[in-house]
C-alpha cells in the first residue's frame, strides 16, 4: 500500500464480545426439539442437548469418549468435570441409543473408534466445525444456546459446583453468576463439617 501497488483495504470490525443469550422459553423450546424431533438425527440431537443443557462448547463435545458416558445402577452420568453429571430423561435414553449406533464406526479406518463422536479421519473425532457447521443448519444456536444454558445453570447452584461439573474454571462461572444476578456470591465452596 505505501509503494501504491495496492488500494488501500478495510478490514471491517467485527465484535468478539459474547451474543446475548437467548431467552430460557427459547432455550427449552429448541431443547425440547431436540428431544423430540424424530426427523433430527440423533448425533445432532445428542450434540444439541449437551450445549443446551451443559452449556458444553462444541471443542469440548468433540472430544468425549464413550468412556466419559457412565451407566451405573439405572442411573445415566456423564462425565464432563468431577463429580459427573446426571443426565435426566428422556436425554439419558438418547444418549444410551446414540451410543450403540455412533456413526463412522464401521469403517476401516475407525473399528475400535472410542470417540462418542468419531470423525472420518482415522482415529480422529469430528472436529467442533463440523458440529456447529451440522447445528447451524437445523436451526440451533450454539453460542448463545450455552451461553443461556450456563446463566441458568448458575442461578441455580453456586458458581464453584457448577464449574467443577462441568469442567469450567471457577473465575470464570463466578463472574458469569454475577452479571447475571446470582445469589450464591457469597458461597463458601469446601468441606463445612468442621
Amino acid at each position: 500500500m505505501r509503494s501504491k501497488h495496492m488500494l488501500k483495504v478495510a478490514v471491517p470490525h467485527r465484535s468478539t464480545s459474547n451474543p446475548a443469550p437467548l431467552a430460557q422459553h427459547q432455550r427449552l423450546t429448541l431443547l425440547r426439539q431436540a428431544v423430540d424431533q424424530g426427523d433430527i438425527p440423533l448425533q445432532d440431537r445428542v450434540v444439541a442437548a449437551l450445549v443446551l443443557l451443559y452449556a458444553q462448547p462444541l471443542t469440548r463435545i468433540a472430544r468425549l469418549t464413550t468412556d466419559d458416558v457412565l451407566h451405573e445402577d439405572g442411573e445415566v452420568l456423564v462425565r464432563l468435570g468431577d463429580p459427573p453429571s446426571p443426565v435426566p430423561e428422556p436425554l439419558a435414553g438418547m444418549l444410551l441409543t446414540y451410543l450403540d449406533q455412533r456413526p463412522n464406526t464401521m469403517t476401516a479406518t475407525n473399528p475400535d473408534a472410542r470417540w462418542l463422536f468419531p470423525g472420518r479421519r482415522a482415529g480422529q473425532p469430528m472436529t467442533s466445525h463440523t458440529l456447529e457447521l451440522r447445528l447451524r443448519h437445523l436451526g440451533f444456536p450454539t453460542q448463545r444456546g450455552r451461553t443461556a444454558a450456563i446463566r441458568h445453570l448458575v442461578l441455580q447452584a453456586p458458581a464453584p459446583v457448577i464449574a467443577r461439573m462441568l469442567g469450567y474454571h471457577d473465575d470464570t462461572t463466578a463472574q458469569l453468576a454475577a452479571e447475571a444476578g446470582g445469589t450464591w456470591r457469597h458461597y463458601a465452596p469446601g468441606d463445612h463439617t468442621r
